[in-house]
């Protein structure tokens, strides 16, 4: 039953996603594929997946331990808080810190959770804004 229920949120997080893609306003310049596809595509494969849960549920899913799933709420909690500081913090300072606390609740050492946390940062930085030209969120330091 609560594969089904599952299910049917995540059916209605697709219709609702891909509601939300189709009033994406075009811009002047217009590529072939347009800023839609990829925001369709997603919700495409969510509702595939949603029906999937919905017309062939598992006999009894075992859910996670208190422990595990307070775990899961955690990450969830630091995901929600990355996108809130992206545009306040910038995305290599926001990213440094999501990286650096997901990989220390995966059970990496503190001191090299920042280090991953920050060489993550720094090359997805370098690979997408410097090198791809894509824009990232700007901190208060311009970066």
């Amino acid at each position: 039953m609560s594969d089904r229920i599952f299910g049917g949120f995540g059916l209605l997080l697709a219709i609702f996603y891909i509601w939300a893609a189709s009033i994406i306003k075009d811009s002047f310049m217009v590529d072939v594929v347009g800023p839609r596809a990829f925001p369709y595509i997603v919700g495409a494969v969510l509702a595939i997946c949603s029906i999937y849960f919905i017309v062939r549920p598992d006999d009894e899913p075992e859910w996670p331990a208190f422990r595990s799933f307070s775990e899961i709420v955690f990450a969830t909690a630091v995901m929600l808080l990355y996108a809130w500081a992206l545009p306040e913090l910038g995305f290599l300072i926001s990213t440094v810190f999501a990286t650096a606390y997901l990989t220390w609740r995966l059970g990496t050492e503190p001191l090299w959770a920042l280090l991953t946390g920050l060489l993550t940062s720094v090359g997805i930085y370098t690979v997408f804004h410097l090198i791809l030209g894509l824009s990232l969120a700007k901190g208060p330091f311009g970066f």
